[in-house]
């Protein structure tokens, strides 16, 4: 894994922003210095050292930072409910989502344990997706599985997105990809 360098920014404007690892909401104010520590899957993790800690801001929101939109940023409405739901392309759309501390996908982490495509109520299809997190007591549960769903949602065909976060079975490090594995270092 290559160091990441960090860069600094001023917030250009108030953004909403989650606390990591808690999950609490908050708004970070104009004018806070931060360093930018990620920016994977159109989202930004900053670090705030004179708040004490981790954020995680919306793709939509780079602009406070003085940011181009990041790719896959822009806010999934509902896709067109037409035709059968390409499942290689939501394989390929939960690979963008990523745990805002570790810059490795949820695919590749190994914290997509099932991907079921079922008829939906309606027309179009409805895409369930059971997913784990690497541990227990994390607080962005509710904003990784919030990403996925949104991003399922957007592809062409699914007319319903769920997202379940399980604990069964615990997650451990034999779960990830090779890939997440080299990104990570670990093989």
């Amino acid at each position: 894994m290559t160091p990441q360098t960090l860069t600094s920014h001023t917030l250009a404007r108030d953004c909403a922003a989650i606390r990591i690892p808690s999950g609490e909401s908050i708004t970070l104010s104009a004018g806070t210095s931060v360093y930018l520590t990620q920016s994977l899957g159109g989202t930004f993790t900053v670090q705030a050292p004179t708040l004490g800690g981790l954020f995680r801001i919306a793709g939509s929101d780079a602009d406070a930072l003085g940011l181009e939109a990041a790719a896959g940023a822009a806010e999934a409405g509902p896709a067109a409910a037409s035709g059968p739901v390409n499942e290689a392309a939501v394989w390929e759309l939960l690979r963008t989502v990523y745990d805002p501390e570790i810059p490795v996908n949820i695919v590749d982490l190994g914290l997509v344990y099932d991907l079921r495509i079922l008829p939906a109520a309606a027309a179009g299809e409805r895409v369930e997706v059971k997913m784990t997190l690497t541990a227990p007591g994390c607080g962005m549960g509710g904003a990784i599985a919030a990403d996925a769903q949104a991003k399922i949602a957007s592809v062409p065909g699914v007319a319903e997105a769920e997202v379940q976060v399980v604990w069964d079975p615990p997650w451990s490090a034999e779960m990830m990809t090779p890939e997440g594995k080299r990104l990570l270092g670990i093989a």
